[in-house]
């Protein structure tokens, strides 16, 4: 089963391409050991929160920019032979320098449990992380297929679910703080693909309208610690090997 390393950072704006070379040199040691496919999203409508929000996951500082990335691996195995190689390969050496605080990131291992259409082609990215108790995990996965025929419908290519396999407590940061988790619950790392930011806002636009009276009672996990944003492709493995 497709397995995925989620990550969110705070990167300094004025280092939005030392950010993109950056990706592009450490794509060469993942794709070395087996990943299939890395995505890196600038962040380019990130809303405040009133309890939870990107900022805040990661501490970000007026001048930084929210990065949301993702390295598709095949399967859980080959991500963790993967991460146990690379901590001794010399050129992952030479990535430690890199152009944003490290210390501030969140990152972690995460199993898709609802996954339609694909983001092949897509130029704008909504990205979300919330909290789900674990004993609602199929509710959590019947209720996102319900969000899906919406999406669908309003021109989204793709939406994957992925529910938190190894999610490590860090010293500054991690996905359990930045979304408040209580005691029995999962963070999820999720997000859906689509056409362009003009069909994201309008498709929003939409749903905001159509869902006036909906009982968020049904919702299977606390949507007021919820946070999403919208970001914008920075850098696409796919796109290098095209080019290839």
């Amino acid at each position: 089963m497709t397995y995925f390393s989620g990550t969110v950072c705070a990167v300094p704006t004025a280092n939005k391409q030392k950010y993109r070379d950056h990706a592009a040199k450490a794509w060469t040691i993942f794709r070395k050991y087996g990943a299939t496919r890395m995505i890196e999203t600038w962040g380019a409508d990130v809303p405040r929160g009133k309890l939870t929000d990107f900022y805040g996951a990661v501490q970000a500082k007026e001048d930084e920019t929210i990065v949301f990335s993702w390295i598709e691996w095949p399967d859980k195995p080959t991500s963790d032979a993967a991460w146990e190689k690379m901590m001794s390969d010399p050129e992952m050496e030479k990535m430690f320098d890199m152009p944003f605080d490290g210390t501030r990131m969140i990152y972690g291992g995460f199993t898709p449990v609802y996954e339609r259409g694909a983001h092949s082609g897509a130029d704008y990215y909504q990205g979300f992380l919330l909290a789900v108790p674990e004993k609602n995990r199929q509710v959590y996965a019947e209720m996102a297929d319900e969000g899906w025929q919406m999406f669908e419908k309003l021109g989204a290519l793709g939406m994957i679910e992925n529910w938190g396999d190894y999610v490590p407590h860090g010293k500054l940061t991690d996905f359990y703080r930045a979304t408040k988790a209580e005691d029995g619950e999962m963070p999820l790392f999720s997000w859906v693909a689509w056409p362009d930011r003009a069909t994201c806002d309008a498709a929003a636009k939409q749903m905001e309208a159509d869902m006036a009276d909906f009982d968020m009672s049904r919702m299977p996990f606390d949507g007021m610690r919820m946070m999403w944003a919208g970001f914008e492709p920075l850098f696409d493995s796919a796109d290098m090997a095209r080019a290839a």
